[in-house]
């Protein structure tokens, strides 16, 4: 690939940093298999990574078109392999499968009464919920939702996803040395943020766990 630009020479950001170098390495396969994988239920970056390829596309160093394309293609087809896994297998061998994944029956039975409930729009809409994203297709399939159905609700999803993430992406590409730059400069009220909001989930827990002990009535909100 090109060599790395002046905006981009610090490397990129949070949780962003791991992807560059499987990026660099890789390229647009990285962005098509692990968009792929994620789509059937597989754990992986699929996200992130089209986010990463959009801030490379807008330093230059990538096609935002290819990224696209190549993620919506992906995101597409890794959903309809986990539809057709659904729909062949059953319950108990995704089961099976999906305890190493954290798929357990509770979790499945969740999803399938949200999709029970809402049916083909929470197919456009699972792309953006984790956790729904990994197994709509799997999902889909096991509630024998028609496949054209599936299809068409599953690409107006994808398409909506890809075009956020890597529009996203290029936005801040394209803005490289300005997103360093106010990284930089609100880091550390960043940093004393997350304290805080840190410090009041670990206090509510406590409180939590303390009036439960005592059988006073805890307030979830």
């Amino acid at each position: 690939m090109e060599a790395v630009t002046p905006g981009m020479a610090s490397g990129l950001p949070g949780v962003l940093a791991p992807l560059g170098p499987i990026l660099d390495h890789y390229g647009y396969a990285a962005v098509a298999g692990l968009v792929a994988v994620e789509s059937f239920g597989l754990p992986a970056p699929g996200q992130t990574i089209i986010i990463v390829a959009g801030v490379y596309a807008g330093t230059g160093r990538m096609s935002i078109a290819a990224v696209a394309g190549l993620a919506f293609v992906a995101a597409v087809g890794g959903d309809n392999i986990g539809y057709a896994i659904g729909r062949a297998a059953g319950r108990a061998p995704v089961l099976r499968v999906g305890r190493f994944v954290g798929l357990t029956d509770v979790r499945l039975r969740r999803a399938e009464g949200f999709f029970t409930r809402h049916g083909s729009r929470v197919v456009a809409g699972a792309r953006f919920v984790d956790g729904l994203r990994q197994v709509n297709g799997v999902v889909a399939g096991l509630a024998g939702m028609r496949w054209w159905r599936f299809l068409l609700f599953n690409g107006v999803g994808a398409a909506a996803w890809v075009t956020l993430w890597t529009g996203l992406g290029f936005f801040a590409g394209t803005n490289i040395d300005i997103v360093y730059q106010r990284v930089r400069d609100y880091e550390f009220y960043l940093l004393i943020a997350l304290v805080v909001v840190a410090v009041v989930l670990v206090a509510r827990l406590l409180r939590r766990r303390a009036r439960s002990r005592v059988g006073i009535p805890v307030d979830r909100r």
